[in-house]
């Protein structure tokens, strides 16, 4: 497969993995255990923002690019979006912490990861061999509205403004 385009269906048989939030496991020092994540069956109904960073608590990552989700995150949901989830090459515990490292809650942005970058490879878009690229991707029911890779790894085509002002 190459990189996905404006109506494009969202891939088949993608998987990711997270650590559900819960309240008890609330402290970064938490954890949880890690789940699968069909992505491909979770969003066919619904209205999915899925961007990707080459690795939590990076200083582009956490200062460039994650804050803008956090911060547009209810024009987000205003705009009929149903979940915000971030990728990164990161194992889950990693993700998880970075999420409460960001004061991020269960109904709020979903930090995963691409197990082996398998999902970035599939379409092309990484950041060496062994990084997540930095993009985003929209998708609507199954069908891709919005994909943007980043030209030369700043935030731009990928931060929730651009993606923003697509919805």
């Amino acid at each position: 497969m190459t990189a996905l385009k404006v109506g494009d269906s969202f891939p088949e048989g993608v998987e990711f993995q997270y650590i559900p939030y819960t309240d008890e496991k609330a402290e970064i020092t938490a954890c949880g255990m890690p789940q699968p994540y069909n992505a491909s069956k979770e969003f066919a109904d619904k209205k999915v923002v899925l961007f990707a960073v080459p690795g939590a608590f990076t200083p582009s990552c956490s200062v460039r690019h994650l804050p803008g989700y956090v911060e547009h995150w209810n024009e987000l949901k205003g705009k009929g979006v149903d979940l915000v989830i971030v990728i990164a090459m990161n194992d889950p515990f990693v993700m998880s912490a970075w999420g409460k490292a960001n004061g991020i809650k269960k109904d709020e942005i979903l930090f995963m990861t691409d197990p082996g970058i398998g999902f970035s490879k599939k379409i092309g878009w990484t950041k060496g061999p062994e990084r997540t690229g930095r993009y985003a991707i929209v998708i609507d029911h199954g069908k891709i509205v919005y994909a943007e890779n980043e030209p030369a790894g700043d935030v731009t085509v990928s931060g929730a403004e651009a993606v923003l002002s697509k919805l």
